[in-house]
Parts: structure tokens; C-alpha cells; sequence
């Protein structure tokens, strides 16, 4: 029994088809792979600037806050030593004053205490949307079903051949 040409035609297209299909399922595949590869790098170059960004923040905002302690220092040891020089004592009313050095230094570094709290808030939220930047970014892997793209490549195939004989039994050719 021959083949006729029209059916070998018809099994050499779905092999070519199943080729084809799984080539593509094999790229698309890699591509997802590299998608979420290249998402996820991202997020962690952002993470990195972020958390380098809080560091210098709080580097920055403690400093300030040594720097206010040593000027705290040196204007109650100058008010110490002006009051000491004018015979003053420290009591009542210059012990009010000494007070008022305190409770600007301390309202100061509340202040600051108060700026690197809403820093570490804001800093906190950021990470969230780093992480939901990747997920966005992210795409679902889909891995290729060979078993699928043949199943799909000999329906077609099966489909073609029974058109053909219908067509050929409705032709009257046999």
C-alpha cells in the first residue's frame, strides 16, 4: 500500500508544526527565565541603594545629634564658668537658665529622633515596593509540555487526514 503524497505532505507539516511549537515553548520558557532573572537582579540593586540610603541617614542624623551634645556642653560650661566669673551661684533662677540648655538640646535630638523614625517609615514602605516591583516585574514560568505539543501536533494531523478522505470520498476519487 502507497502513501499517497497529499497525506506524507500532511504527517511532514505536523512534524514541522511540533518542531516549530516546541522551539517556541523552549523560548518563550527561557525568556520568562530571563525576565524574572533580570526583575529580580533589579530588586536587589534597589534594595542595596535603599539600604545604603537609611545607613547614610542615620550616619548623618547621629552625628547631628553628637554635634548638638558637644555644643550642649560647651554653652553650659560657658554659662558655668560666665556665672562662676560673675560670683553667681548656681541656684534658682541660673539653675533655670542651665535648665533652658537642656531642654534645647533635648528638644533637638527629640526633633532628630522624630526625622529618623518617619526616614525608617518611609524606608520600610520603599522596601515593600521593591518587593512588589519584582512581583509586578515578574512573569509566570510556563515550562514546555512536549507531551502536550504532540498530543496538539497529531490532533491536527488527524484532523488534516479525515478532512482529506472526506474530501476524497465526497469527490468520488479513491
Amino acid at each position: 500500500m502507497c502513501v499517497p503524497p497529499q497525506v506524507a505532505m500532511m504527517a511532514l507539516s505536523a512534524g514541522l508544526q511540533y518542531t516549530v511549537a516546541k522551539q517556541q515553548a523552549k523560548n518563550t520558557y527561557n525568556q520568562q527565565l530571563r525576565q524574572n532573572e533580570i526583575a529580580k537582579k533589579n530588586a536587589i540593586q534597589r534594595y542595596a541603594a535603599e539600604q545604603l540610603k537609611i545607613r547614610q541617614t542615620a550616619k548623618r542624623f547621629q552625628e547631628k545629634g553628637y554635634e548638638a551634645a558637644l555644643k550642649g556642653r560647651k554653652k553650659r560650661a560657658e554659662f558655668i564658668s560666665y556665672a562662676g566669673g560673675r560670683g553667681l551661684a548656681l541656684s534658682g533662677s541660673t539653675n533655670r537658665l542651665l535648665g533652658d540648655y537642656y531642654r534645647i538640646e533635648g528638644r533637638y535630638k527629640a526633633s532628630l529622633d522624630r526625622n529618623m523614625d518617619i526616614n525608617v517609615s518611609q524606608h520600610n514602605r520603599t522596601m515593600e515596593a521593591i518587593q512588589f516591583g519584582q512581583e509586578s516585574q515578574s512573569t509566570y514560568l510556563t515550562p514546555p509540555n512536549s507531551n502536550l505539543l504532540f498530543a496538539s501536533a497529531a490532533l491536527g494531523f488527524a484532523n488534516n487526514y479525515y478532512n482529506f478522505q472526506n474530501r476524497k470520498g465526497s469527490e468520488g476519487i479513491k
